[in-house]
């Protein structure tokens, strides 16, 4: 499970999963953010966004396409147990895109210098 922004930073294992047959299913929580980063953005300095949108980022879809691998979308939560039951059973790699809410949040959390007990749950 990887966000939107994270899964871009080691996306290129996906040639590593196709090379050795590698059954990998890679579920994404897409949100068009650096969800970690806006989140704190929100919570902390006021909803000033700054360097977090990817507007732009990939059709994780096609994506999979290119690297030989299957992709699957839902869009609606009415999708989501479908996707998620094609995407688990079928052979080989799978990237399966969730599109979620811009503004959801990811908790636990842990703010900026605070200790581990002082972590966020809602």
């Amino acid at each position: 499970m990887a966000g939107d922004g994270s899964i871009q930073m080691n996306i290129q294992e996906m040639a590593t999963a196709m090379q050795y047959k590698l059954p990998v299913k890679v579920v994404i929580l897409n949100n068009c953010y650096l969800g970690m980063v806006r989140q704190w953005q929100e919570l902390f300095y006021d909803k000033r966004y700054a360097c977090t949108c990817l507007e732009h980022g990939p059709d994780f879809v096609k994506l999979a396409e290119a690297y030989g691998a299957t992709g699957f979308r839902a869009t609606r939560p009415d999708e989501v147990e479908d996707t998620l039951r094609q995407g688990l059973a079928t052979p080989g790699p799978v990237i399966m895109d969730f599109r979620v809410c811009q503004e959801e949040g990811v908790y636990p959390m842990v703010p900026a210098g605070a200790p581990i007990t002082e972590m966020l749950l809602v």
